[in-house]
């Protein structure tokens, strides 16, 4: 059992002991600090498909409450869903219960400030600390608060979407494309169907139901989508959409059944949006230099920010970008909001197609070519994670044809590839991802640095 307490939030796995486990009493501690640290009077909260979601739901809502607080339970919600909730509502801040893209067996609380985007480091920290001090001050009888059901914000968000300037709802309706969506038993199968209809999209839905018993491991890779690749290889379909049980991130799979490549979901966005609009664009270290490459041939500049969706807006604030996001399927487009969206990628990326008047494979060609190779090193209770960073840099701080940079983690940047390994803020694992011209090349790259992290431990 596994409890990770972190800047961005609480994730543990669910039964087992206080302290090691997502549990009640860890649950109460955490929102409490949260509520305390937030100040104000109103907070939503939104929860995905998970098994654990009610239970999760229940000790947070009446924590809230038992603060002063006034909560809005906006019921089965996608994490960006929530987020425009915060601002459409005009709380001081939200809750959402969702462990994203990890197995069923866990739950996490993500929290957002008053404009609906994730906490600062320097914030959640602070919310860390007061949760370990536990000095805790709760509302009398008469200053409790209430609660309030309002499903209302999923057709709010569809609306926000249709109303983004580069979505081409005439356009998109024009092309009458058909799809097939993998919603991994979670909110996605709620809110996509109705998202489909309003831009007049066919689409079939797998795994629609919102039970969190996932089909599948939901994190939206490759090796985890072999039922949708295999029932677009059948043919029928113009476009694959694969979303996680919390749908801010996205995959597409081409016409023909192959990856369209997660990498390439920000990559193919972000060229729609800077074919309009000029600007600059912000990714993670771990993500492709596709994104570069096509943000300079609109005439723009790109930066890389450290791993994480707060660090990746704050750095998009600080340059101006126009669009942004992590390789990992999160798109970020500021014309919305500050916060991964697949609802708002699907409506750009299917604009896009719509207007190119292409097929997403022939779309796909169109851009550079990388390969990423994604491992990973699980931990043990005696790894020295920062002992091996040290080493990693020192491997290589006299190779001329390297950049070493270490604002998160260790990345090697050569000319034609680089590796990154960094702990993980939501697993006990090291991630260890690696980009070259094929995929040989950069597993070979990425399996050199994983060979010196297992010699040490």
């Amino acid at each position: 059992m596994t409890l990770i307490k972190s800047i961005s939030g609480i994730r543990g796995t669910i039964g087992g002991r206080t302290g090691d486990t997502l549990n009640p009493l860890d649950i109460v501690k955490f929102t409490t600090a949260y509520a305390q640290f937030i100040g104000g009077k109103k907070i939503v909260v939104g929860r995905d498909g998970r098994i654990s979601g009610l239970m999760v739901r229940n000790v947070v809502v009446g924590t809230l409450m038992g603060m002063g607080y006034d909560v809005i339970d906006i019921g089965y919600a996608t994490t960006p869903t929530t987020e425009l909730a915060v601002r459409m509502a005009g709380a001081d801040g939200g809750i959402i219960i969702t462990a994203s893209h990890n197995p069923r067996q866990w739950n996490a609380l993500k929290l957002l400030n008053r404009e609906g985007e994730f906490l600062t480091a320097a914030d959640g920290a602070e919310v860390l600390r007061m949760a370990e001090a536990e000095d805790f001050n709760y509302a009398e009888v008469d200053h409790l608060g209430s609660l309030t059901i309002d499903d209302s914000y999923n057709q709010r968000h569809i609306d926000s979407v249709l109303a983004l300037k580069l979505v081409d709802v005439e356009a998109v309706k024009a092309r009458k494309f058909r799809v097939c969506v993998d919603t991994i038993n979670s909110v996605g199968g709620i809110i996509l169907p109705d998202l489909f209809k309003a831009l007049g999209v066919d689409y079939e839905i797998l795994n629609g139901e919102c039970t969190g018993d996932f089909a599948h491991n939901p994190e939206p890779l490759e090796k985890n989508l072999q039922g949708i690749m295999d029932k677009m290889k059948q043919g029928g379909f113009d476009l694959g959409i694969v979303v996680d049980p919390d749908v801010d991130r996205l995959a597409f799979i081409s016409e023909d059944g192959t990856m369209f490549g997660e990498e390439y979901t920000l990559v193919s966005v972000a060229d729609y949006v800077l074919s309009h609009t000029v600007g600059n664009t912000v990714s993670n270290l771990s993500s492709t230099r596709a994104l570069r490459d096509v943000t300079e041939k609109h005439g723009g500049k790109y930066t890389a920010a450290a791993v994480g969706e707060v660090n990746v807006t704050t750095k998009m604030k600080e340059v101006g970008a126009v669009i942004g996001g992590e390789g990992n399927g999160g798109v970020i487009y500021p014309e919305s909001h500050y916060g991964r969206d697949a609802l708002v990628g699907i409506a750009l990326f299917l604009s896009s197609l719509a207007q190119k008047g292409c097929k997403v494979s022939e779309l796909r060609a169109t851009f550079p070519e990388y390969q990423i190779a994604k491992n990973r090193i699980d931990l043990t209770p005696d790894t020295d994670v920062d002992a091996i960073l040290v080493k990693v840099k020192e491997m290589f701080a006299k190779d001329n044809s390297a950049v070493v940079n270490d604002i998160d983690g260790v990345k090697i940047d050569f000319p034609d590839r680089w590796v990154h390994l960094r702990k993980s803020n939501t697993e006990p694992i090291i991630r260890v991802y690696s980009e070259a011209q094929t995929m040989e090349q950069a597993d070979e790259l990425g399996k050199q640095l994983m060979q010196v992290v297992y010699d040490m431990q």
